[in-house]
């Protein structure tokens, strides 16, 4: 009896581009495409993780009138050969001819990742390195863990990031790109569900 192919096993002899990504039959689960390769997302966020952010997404409203805010799942297709889904994304409102049907094509003014367990790796390396090669001017990196914001921004060439921010505690979050943003990083933890998930831990 033939084993049963797994949607990886159909797309690993080749470099998976979007037409490929977009084909794949519809398996429950979430994938990405990272520099041609269908890698599997983790199977469900945990509760802190969509808590936290939520109460990001409700923060950057404040945003909405000159910024278009969208949350995962979506696709963000940076390329043929990388199809990534950030936890959130804003894009001026000037270039909103990006965002399409489809998801967004073309580079969000800032990209955002909420750390798990099983994305802490792939979200600090892979995709930040990814993410600095399409020239995403700014990248936050949420970590429930140690209740932190960890601000990058493009510097040099516009190829690499620099940490410009750890913001903890009632450190206010601000950016010089995004001007409408102004928030205490422990907004992001106040909930007594949060913390009472955080401190077991």
């Amino acid at each position: 009896m033939a084993s049963k192919k797994t949607n990886k096993d159909r797309v690993k002899e080749q470099p998976v581009t979007y037409e490929i990504y977009a084909g794949i039959p519809d398996d429950g689960r979430r994938y990405e495409v990272l520099e041609g390769e269908l890698e599997l997302m983790s199977p469900g966020s945990s509760a802190v993780h969509q808590m936290v952010g939520m109460a990001l997404s409700l923060i950057v409203q404040s945003c909405s009138s000159e910024y278009v805010i969208l949350t995962a799942p979506l696709d963000v297709i940076l390329s043929r050969t990388n199809v990534v889904q950030p936890d959130l994304v804003m894009i001026h409102r000037n270039r909103a001819q990006i965002v399409s049907i489809r998801g967004i094509e073309g580079v969000p003014d800032l990209v955002v990742e909420v750390l798990s367990p099983s994305s802490r790796k792939k979200d600090r390396l892979r995709k930040l390195k990814i993410y600095a090669e399409h020239g995403i001017p700014e990248y936050w990196i949420i970590d429930p863990a140690t209740q932190t914001l960890e601000q990058l921004e493009l510097i040099g060439n516009g190829r690499r990031y620099e940490i410009v921010n750890l913001y903890e505690n009632d450190d206010v979050v601000a950016s010089g790109k995004l001007p409408c943003v102004s928030f205490a990083v422990s907004e992001l933890f106040k909930d007594e569900i949060v913390r009472r998930l955080l401190a077991l831990n």
